[in-house]
């Protein structure tokens, strides 16, 4: 009897294949990291202003918050679009916007991004 070791390795069907899905991968997480790096400017825009909005009027806090989307390099939404409240003695923003990020051909992906200070 001679004795036998089993080959191990990959198949060229399976080199491709999760070839394939890395690519897919690497394409989706290149497509929507700028999305989700917005979104976290965004947020730390709100609690920044929040934190300091105590006695400042919605126009104020509106143009607060132009002034850090134009330093941060945001363009999804503007002070306009901002909901403000006022909470017992605090100031509370939100927004809410979606994006849509072509992947290609005719599919696409909608992401609904929300937050808020409270």
């Amino acid at each position: 009897m001679l004795n036998m070791r089993k080959q191990a390795g990959v198949t060229l069907s399976g080199l491709l294949f999760w070839g394939v899905i890395i690519i897919v991968v690497t394409i989706l997480g290149l497509k929507v990291t700028p999305e989700v790096i917005d979104y976290y400017k965004i947020k730390q825009s709100i609690h920044s202003i929040a934190n300091k909005g105590d006695g400042k009027t919605v126009a104020e806090i509106r143009r607060d918050f132009d002034n850090y989307a134009n330093v941060n390099q945001i363009d999804v939404i503007k002070g306009a679009d901002l909901d403000i409240a006022k909470k017992g003695n605090r100031v509370v923003i939100g927004f809410d916007y979606e994006r849509r990020i072509h992947l290609f051909a005719n599919v696409s992906l909608l992401i609904n991004f929300q937050a808020s200070t409270e």
